[in-house]
């Protein structure tokens, strides 16, 4: 299946060639806020619990990412529809593309995604189209190049040639779209590496790369493992990239543990620069479940927990 996806010839141009100029916070008068956000619908849903009004006003009503996926239905329809309601409002959507085939195909909490190489293919070009010529910021395929630990390298090559084919699909379908290919978190991969697994993903296509993604390091750690993983870039590759930081979780840093850990707390909500970033993104929903471990027992990852949103705003 790898032979669909050869690497374009456009890559033997020059690596520091940026993505598309165009600005979307320019564009727009700030970042958009979901009403039907699963905090914004639980909170709606249940007005006479106690914890409605702190989940209400401290998470729904920040900007945050829409994830999606194969649950999206037709992916084209879903992303315009999205778009279309932030453009109306004159905000800036994020949204999340997340349906790798073979997705978290090691560590299996998250796995599933498109049924093959090709069918991603069709996906992300709906998606892109979706989008059109509005403006948006996208996250790609987060923990796609840190998952690598039970693949073979002819599976590894087939992904980085799913993710190049991502990237021209938004160059040429999403011009004012600002794509970040995800690089994983300062405690997974050596910056070293993760730059070198970015570029052969076709970095150099992309605005730049996103950190933290539903994970709980501090945004200053994020930013020095940026700072690293631009340095091997430049070092190596002649050029360096932008970067985001998720920062829905990080209020208070991370315990070592990736999986609903206790304990944990929102940060600093959804807005332009912080500590290097070009934008710090709530992309991860706070009290949206990563799987069946830590404090999320029994849940699925992405179930809204109400319990864990509640404690995450005071960071309990």
């Amino acid at each position: 299946m790898a032979a669909l996806f050869a690497l374009p010839l456009f890559l033997t141009s020059s690596p520091a060639q940026a993505a598309p100029a165009a600005d979307p916070l320019a564009m727009t008068s700030g970042f958009y806020v979901d009403p039907n956000s699963s905090p914004a619908a639980w909170a709606a849903a249940n007005p006479g619990d106690g914890r409605a009004s702190a989940i209400r006003d401290s998470i729904a009503r920040t900007p945050m990412a829409r994830w999606f996926g194969s649950w999206s239905g037709d992916i084209r329809s879903a992303v315009n529809s999205y778009t279309a309601a932030a453009q109306s409002a004159d905000k800036l959507p994020i949204l999340v593309a997340y349906n790798m085939y073979g997705r978290d195909a090691c560590g299996g909490h998250s796995g599933g995604g498109a049924a093959s190489p090709s069918a991603y293919a069709s996906w992300i070009s709906a998606f892109a189209g979706g989008i059109g010529n509005r403006p948006a910021v996208v996250v790609l395929e987060p923990d796609a190049l840190g998952d690598y630990s039970c693949m073979s390298q002819g599976q590894i090559v087939e992904r980085q040639n799913m993710l190049i084919n991502a990237l021209s699909q938004f160059r040429s379908a999403a011009p004012n779209a600002w794509v970040y290919l995800d690089g994983g978190n300062p405690g997974w991969i050596d910056a070293s590496t993760m730059a070198d697994r970015l570029n052969s993903s076709g970095l150099s296509l992309a605005r730049g790369f996103s950190l933290n993604v539903s994970n709980f390091y501090r945004t200053d750690e994020a930013a020095s493992y940026a700072g690293r993983v631009n340095q091997t870039l430049s070092q190596r590759y002649g050029y360096s990239r932008a970067f985001v930081v998720d920062t829905s979780r990080n209020g208070n840093g991370s315990n070592g543990e990736w999986c609903n850990p206790a304990g944990r707390r929102i940060g600093t909500p959804t807005q332009q620069g912080g500590s290097g970033a070009e934008m710090l993104l709530w992309i991860k929903t706070p009290g949206e479940s990563d799987g069946n471990c830590g404090v999320g027992s029994g849940s699925t990852a992405g179930q809204f927990l109400p319990e864990v949103a509640y404690r995450m705003v005071y960071g309990y």
